[in-house]
C-alpha cells in the first residue's frame, strides 16, 4: 500500500503541523492557565468545598476517554475525530465562561456546580486533542523526521507551563470589561481565550489537513468502552479522595477499588473476545509498548511529585509570593524545553533514542537529589540551577515515548497505541498526585509538632492538628500573629514570652517543617525515579524506519 503522505505538498504539511501545534498549545494551556484564576472563581461562585472538583471533573473525562478516542481515530479517521474533539472543547470553554451568569439552573445547580459539569464537557473534547494531534503527525512523517517534531511538541508543553499561570493571573486581575451593561469578569476570559486559538486551528485542519487515514472501518466496542469507564472512573476518584475526603481504609474507597477491579476483569474478558476492541490486548504482547509505557508511568508519577509541590515549597518555606512562584518555575520548564528539543533533534539524525531516554532519566535522578538538599535558606539562584537540571532530565522522556511506541506498530494501530500511551501517562500523573499528597500530609503531621512546640502542646491537649491553618499561618504574618496571641491568652508560659520573638520562632519553625516535609517527599520520588531508570534500561532498541504501511508490527515485536 502506498504511503498517502507522499502525495501531500510540503506547504500543506507545514500548515497542518502549525495547526497541530496550536491544538497542542490549546490543550496544554488549559492544564496550566486555570491555577492562578481559581481563588477568584471560588470567591465569586461561592464554592470552596468544591474547589478540587473543577480539576477532577476535567481529569476524569479527559483521561478515561483517551483510549476510546484513539480507537475511534483508527476506525473513522483521525482528522474527523480531532475536528469533533476541538468542537466539543470549544463548546465546553464557552459553557465554562458563562457558568453562574444566569443564576441557579434546573439540573445544573448553582454557578460552581455548573462550572464542574461544563469542565467535564470540556474534558470530553480535550481527550481527543493530544492523542489525535500526535497520531496525525505519525500519519504525516516517518519516525526519523517525526522525532524532531515530537521534541517540538514537548517544548510547547513546557512553554504552556510557563505562560499559562502568568496569563491566567493577568486575565483574572486586569481583563474585566463591561459590554452593553453586562460586566464580564476577568476570570471568564481564562476560558474564552481558548476560542480564537481553537477556531484558527479548526479552520486550518478542516481546510488544509488531508484525510491521511480514512479509517479501517469496523464496529464500535460499546461494551468495552463502558467497562473501561467503570473500571477507571471509580479508581481515579478513589485516588483523588484518598486521605482527603475519606481514609484509605474507609468503606467507600475500598468499595470503589473493588468495583474498579471487577470492571477491569470484565473489560479484559470482553476485549479478548470482540473483533474491534477499544484497547486491543495484543498491545500488551509487544515488549516495546509494555516496557516503554511502564517507564513513562513511573517517571510521570514522580514528575508530578516535583512539579505540583515545588510552588508550595517556594511559597511556604522560602516566602515567595504566589505570582512569583509561577514565574520561578521558568528554569524547570526551560530545561524541559531544551531537553525535549535537543533529544528530538538528535534522534531525528541517527535514530538512537535509548541513550537519550536513559541519560535523561539519570539526569532527572541527579536533579531531584539536588532538590532534596534545599531548605528555607536556599537562595532563588541556588534553587533555579537545580530545577534546570530536573527539566533537562524530564525533556527526553516527555518527547520520545510516543515516538518509540508508534514505531513499534503498523499504521492501523497508531491511534490506539498512541492513545493508550497517553492514557497510562495520565494515570501515572493521577497516582503521583495522590501518593505524594498523602506522603506530604504524613510528613507534615510528624514535622510540625517537632518544629513548632505550640502545635505539640495542642495535640497533647486533644486538639486536632490543622495543616491548612499551619500553611495559612506560614504564608500570612497577620494570621500567624493572631494565632500566637490566641495561644498566649490560653497559656501562662507562652504569655510570659515576648510576642514578636515568639512569632519569629513559630514562623521559622513552620518554614523548616514545610521544607523538611517537602524535601522528604522529594526523597521518596527519587527512589521512584531510580525504579524508572531500571525499567528504562530494558526498553528494546528498534529501528525507527517507516514500517507503518507494511502492516507488519510483528517484525518489531519484542525489539528484535
Amino acid at each position: 500500500m502506498d504511503n498517502p503522505a507522499l502525495t501531500i505538498s510540503d506547504a500543506d504539511k507545514r500548515l497542518t503541523l502549525i495547526a497541530l501545534l496550536i491544538v497542542f498549545l490549546l490543550a496544554a494551556l488549559d492544564m496550566t492557565i486555570l491555577s492562578t484564576a481559581m481563588p477568584r472563581i471560588v470567591a465569586e461562585l461561592d464554592g470552596l468545598e468544591l474547589y478540587a472538583w473543577v480539576s477532577t471533573s476535567y481529569m476524569l473525562a479527559s483521561t478515561v476517554l483517551v483510549p476510546i478516542y484513539g480507537k475511534l481515530g483508527d476506525l473513522y479517521g483521525r482528522k474527523r475525530i480531532l475536528v469533533i474533539g476541538i468542537t466539543i472543547f470549544l463548546l465546553g470553554s464557552v459553557l465554562c465562561g458563562i457558568s453562574g451568569e444566569f443564576g441557579t439552573l434546573p439540573l445544573l445547580g448553582d454557578g460552581m456546580q455548573q462550572l464542574i459539569i461544563f469542565r467535564a464537557v470540556k474534558g470530553i473534547g480535550g481527550a481527543a486533542l493530544f492523542t489525535s494531534a500526535i497520531g496525525i503527525i505519525a500519519d504525516l512523517y516517518p519516525p526519523m523526521q517525526r522525532a524532531r517534531f515530537m521534541g517540538l511538541f514537548g517544548a510547547i508543553f513546557g512553554l504552556a507551563s510557563i505562560i499559562g499561570p502568568a496569563l491566567g493571573g493577568f486575565l483574572t486581575d486586569f481583563a474585566t470589561v463591561n459590554w452593553f451593561g453586562l460586566e464580564i469578569a476577568g476570570w471568564r476570559w481564562v476560558f474564552y481565550v481558548n476560542i480564537p486559538l481553537g477556531l484558527v486551528s479548526l479552520f486550518m485542519i478542516i481546510r488544509k489537513t488531508p484525510p491521511l487515514n480514512t479509517g479501517t472501518g469496523g464496529k464500535i466496542d460499546y461494551l468495552g468502552a463502558a467497562l473501561l469507564l467503570v473500571a477507571f472512573v471509580p479508581f481515579l476518584l478513589a485516588l483523588t479522595w484518598g486521605g482527603n475526603q475519606y481514609a484509605w481504609t474507609s468503606v467507600p474507597l475500598l468499595s470503589m477499588f473493588m468495583a474498579s477491579l471487577v470492571a477491569l476483569g470484565l473489560f479484559i474478558l470482553v476485549e479478548s473476545r470482540v473483533d474491534d476492541p477499544v484497547m486491543p490486548l495484543n498491545l500488551f504482547r509487544n515488549r516495546v509498548f509494555v516496557i516503554t509505557n511502564l517507564s513513562s508511568f513511573v517517571v510521570n508519577m514522580a514528575f508530578l511529585g516535583v512539579v505540583m509541590f515545588m510552588p508550595l515549597f517556594m511559597q511556604v518555606a522560602m516566602g515567595v509570593s504566589a505570582t512569583n512562584s509561577g514565574f520561578t518555575m521558568f528554569p524547570l520548564m526551560t530545561g524541559m524545553m531544551v531537553g525535549s528539543l535537543l533529544s528530538g533533534r538528535m534522534v531525528s539524525r541517527n535514530g538512537h533514542y535509548k541513550p537519550w531516554m536513559v541519560g535523561g532519566t539519570a539526569m532527572l535522578i541527579v536533579g531531584v537529589w539536588l532538590l532534596t538538599q534545599v531548605g528555607p535558606d536556599t537562595s532563588m539562584v541556588d534553587l533555579s540551577w537545580r530545577m534546570v537540571i530536573v527539566g533537562l532530565g524530564l525533556g527526553p522522556s516527555q518527547s520520545l515515548v510516543n515516538l518509540v511506541v508508534q514505531a513499534a506498530f503498523p499504521m492501523s494501530q497508531i491511534g490506539v497505541a498512541t492513545s493508550s500511551t497517553q492514557f497510562f501517562r495520565q494515570i501515572g500523573n493521577t497516582v503521583g498526585v495522590a501518593v505524594f499528597g498523602t506522603l506530604l500530609t504524613l510528613n507534615l503531621t510528624a514535622e510540625l509538632p517537632e518544629q513548632v512546640p505550640m502545635l505539640a502542646q495542642a495535640q497533647t491537649s486533644g486538639q486536632a492538628l490543622d495543616l491548612s491553618q499551619a500553611q495559612s499561618s506560614a504564608m500570612n504574618p497577620e494570621a500567624l500573629r493572631a494565632g500566637v496571641e490566641a495561644a498566649q491568652a490560653q497559656s501562662p508560659e507562652l504569655a510570659a514570652m515576648d510576642t514578636d520573638v515568639l512569632v519569629s520562632r513559630v514562623q521559622q519553625g513552620l518554614k523548616v517543617a514545610f521544607a523538611n516535609a517537602i524535601t522528604g517527599m522529594f526523597s521518596a520520588s527519587l527512589w521512584i525515579i531510580i525504579l524508572g531508570l531500571l525499567v528504562t534500561l530494558f526498553i528494546p532498541v528498534i529501528p525507527l524506519r517507516d514500517h507503518s504501511h507494511t502492516g507488519k508490527a510483528e517484525e518489531q515485536e519484542g525489539g528484535e
